[in-house]
């Protein structure tokens, strides 16, 4: 027995709007046009049902109804005004109606003549300063809480236990309308009976729209309202729902052509004939084939519109959905247009792929970010384009035309803050981030502090012929003044780079470069038993290499980090002394459960090749700060002369756990670092200092901001009682 088909439906998302899921309509049967149809009869009745032409009114009797147009003067307006309000009023005698109707159904109603004189009209308008404009007065609180109880209200909803397994259904019924009732939003109280009347409405075709999404397309819901028992008590608003059986799928086509592979499409398509008719599931699933085949080679593919065929007998609906799954295509040639900040060669060297591999739209959208990355763009936009050209195997090849829109490319960017052992220190920067395109940045600094000025000069080149190597040329002049020791420094660097950005976290970062320097240094002299100054002379090859599997660079939760750094240098002037510094730090995390991290962080450094004395104090290790072991100063950790100011060491180690506690936005740190310097190349356990304290963490959209206070075990005279650090991103 063939299925009869007996309804074409829609699928409903509610709370979103979505696309239309139903059958193509059907075509509509033929209305006739209303109109003010008459029939006429006439001398030439007889000829028009002949098929011959005939005059709707014949010559002579149009020109007998044609007024006279003679000499006659003509009347006056009153008396035409007379003679119009005698037409349009009945005749008592006649029998016509006193309004009688018009041709279109509409009812010309008679007014009444105006008195002659009305007091009211004819006075003359008050004067301005006199008139009263002050608004009625507001109800009384009184009359406002009476209208109030008076509307009243609560409100259940029955009959969703007939729906199927609670557990399953009827949860995720209620739960939607709970969140989208205009009742419940109304708390109990509606500001009219009208009021309350739209809210049960919308209601009812809240509910209908929810269990419709759910597969009950013959479902019902009616509405009612229970007196109260008593006059005090308010009203109950019920819904009652009336399921019917919930609909099932029954033939599933998926009509596209042949894709590679050939399962591409079904294997991506969940659900399944037998399957409950959900809009969720549905659209999701069309939404996943949307995703997919730009994912898998199909750049141009479009979902088409869906059907569903209804079967009231057997409660299935037969799915239908057209796919134009495009031409399959490699990747192509990248081509620009626009006010464009770099040329399509450049482009071509921040994408991951390579012309002829298989187009993936994950791969596009990356390429999209990094455009956005450089800064460089104020809109960009890049999308596939048919290419003409096609590969050796006949696979179409897919252009990728970016379209942008440079932006401003100069930075003028000020900072302050206070750090303790640091004293304050304000900055300021102009750059411009394409003065040498593409991507070549020259930067001007200034630095002012209590304890740090600086002037600088530094030329950066990002994305140098690979995507994320960075080049770096640097000059600087600087001067501290530290407790450590104080230093006039001239710094000429460069470096070759391949970090982390918190646009793109790598697993393996690496640099390597050079520095010299040289720099007029106090330094304490042992054998004098004094401060002495002199200047240094210091060439170095800085190497750094990392690797990080952390989740976050900013905001790690698990995984581990490590990184070695390596600076062979030589201290030149009065004979050539090469050492070697070398640092290396490891960092560990784990979730105990959503909200609880624990961390730990180990470092350990060593100086080998020459002794502490001969060393430049700028150059030496030292302990102690935010970024060390935290309830000590800056640099404070460690060897001191007898004035206890520090001198630094040739070596270094320390540790710090931490247990991170996150509630929302904000977060509550407890930790305990511990660490020492020491005058010997290699680092001991010995005479550990440690430092305890607790932390607030205000966690942002580009990172969590940090604010430590820290306390140090068993203090000693003239160290601080507390210490205070404010960062952006985790201590480790």
């Amino acid at each position: 027995m063939a299925m009869v088909p007996s309804k074409l439906w829609r699928l409903t998302l509610v709370g979103a709007a979505l696309p239309s899921m139903a059958m193509s309509p059907l075509a509509a049967q033929a209305q006739p046009q209303s109109g003010n149809n008459r029939d006429v009869a006439g001398p030439g009745t007889a000829q028009a049902a002949a098929g011959a032409p005939v005059s709707i009114i014949a010559d002579d009797e149009f020109e007998q109804a044609l007024p006279s147009l003679d000499a006659a003067p003509l009347e006056s307006i009153e008396q035409w005004q007379r003679a119009r309000t005698g037409a349009d009023r009945a005749d008592p005698n006649s029998g016509a109606a006193a309004n009688p109707a018009r041709e279109d159904g509409d009812v010309i109603e008679a007014l009444a003549d105006a008195p002659v004189t009305d007091a009211l009209l004819d006075a003359p308008l008050p004067p301005i300063e006199g008139f009263d404009a002050e608004p009625p007065p507001a109800p009384t609180d009184r009359a406002d809480t009476d209208a109030a109880q008076r509307l009243r209200f609560t409100s259940r909803v029955a009959g969703l236990d007939d729906a199927g397994p609670v557990a399953e259904i009827q949860r995720r019924i209620r739960a939607r309308f709970d969140d989208l009732s205009a009742l419940d939003d109304a708390g109990g109280r509606a500001d009219s009976r009208a009021g309350l009347g739209a809210n049960i409405r919308a209601d009812r075709q809240l509910l209908l729209d929810i269990m419709t999404s759910e597969g009950f397309y013959d479902a019902r819901v009616d509405a009612a309202v229970e007196a109260p028992a008593a006059t005090a008590q308010p009203v109950t608003v019920v819904l009652s729902v009336i399921s019917g059986p919930r609909y099932r799928l029954g033939k599933v086509l998926l009509d596209a052509g042949a894709v590679v592979p050939f399962d591409l499409i079904a294997r991506n398509f969940v659900p399944a004939p037998g399957d409950p008719i959900i809009a969720d599931e549905i659209v999701a699933a069309e939404a996943n084939i949307a995703v997919q085949l730009p994912q898998n080679g199909y750049p141009f593919a479009v979902v088409g519109q869906r059907d569903i065929l209804l079967d009231e007998a057997s409660a299935t609906g037969d799915y239908r959905l057209p796919v134009d799954t495009g031409l399959r295509s490699y990747f192509g040639a990248v081509r620009s247009e626009g006010r464009e900040a770099f040329d399509a060669d450049h482009i071509a060297i921040l994408r991951r792929f390579r012309t002829g591999e298989l187009y993936d739209s994950r791969q596009v959208d990356d390429l999209r970010a990094a455009l956005v990355a450089t800064g460089l763009l104020s809109s960009v936009s890049v999308e596939p384009v048919a290419s003409s050209v096609t590969a050796p195997d006949g696979t179409a090849y897919a252009d990728l035309l970016v379209r942008q829109e440079a932006g401003p490319a100069r930075t003028l960017a000020a900072s302050a803050g206070y750090g303790t052992g640091q004293g304050v220190r304000a900055e300021v920067s102009w750059t411009h981030r394409n003065r040498f395109p593409p991507e070549g940045a020259l930067a001007l600094s200034a630095v002012a502090g209590t304890l740090e000025q600086a002037v600088g000069v530094n030329f950066n080149r990002s994305n140098a012929g690979r995507r994320d190597r960075n080049v770096e040329l640097g000059l600087s002049g600087l001067r501290r003044d530290y407790d450590a020791f104080d230093a006039l420094t001239g710094r000429l660097g460069g470096a070759i780079s391949y970090v982390s950005t918190p646009s793109w976290q790598k697993k393996f970062t690496y640099s390597f470069g050079f520095e010299l320097l040289a720099s007029y240094e106090s330094r304490y002299d042992a054998v004098r038993a004094a401060r002495a100054q002199q200047l240094f002379y210091v060439a170095a090859l800085p190497l750094q290499a990392g690797f990080d599997t952390s989740d976050d660079l900013l905001n790690p939760t698990r995984g581990w980090r490590v990184n070695l750094r390596l600076s062979p240098e030589a201290a030149l002037g009065d004979g050539a002394r090469i050492y070697l510094r070398s640092l290396a730090e490891g960092s560990f995390y784990y979730p105990v459960n959503d909200d609880l991290v624990l961390a730990a962080r180990v470092r350990a450094g060593t100086i080998a090749g020459t002794s502490r004395d001969a060393l430049a104090p700028s150059r030496r290790y030292y302990g102690g700060g935010g970024g060390s072991v935290r309830g000590f100063g800056y640099q404070q950790l460690g060897p001191r002369d007898p004035e206890g100011n520090p001198v630094g060491g040739r070596s270094l180690n320390e540790a710090a756990v931490e247990a991170r506690y996150r509630f929302g936005n904000f977060g509550v740190v407890g930790f305990v670092d511990g660490g020492q310097v020491y005058r010997g190349a290699l680092p001991k356990f010995s005479d550990w200092r440690f430092g305890v304290g607790v932390g607030g963490r205000f966690y942002t959209n580009f990172g969590p901001v940090r604010v430590d206070v820290a306390t140090p075990i068993g203090r000693q005279p003239g160290e601080a009682r507390f210490t205070f650090y404010v960062s952006l991103g985790q201590a480790f």
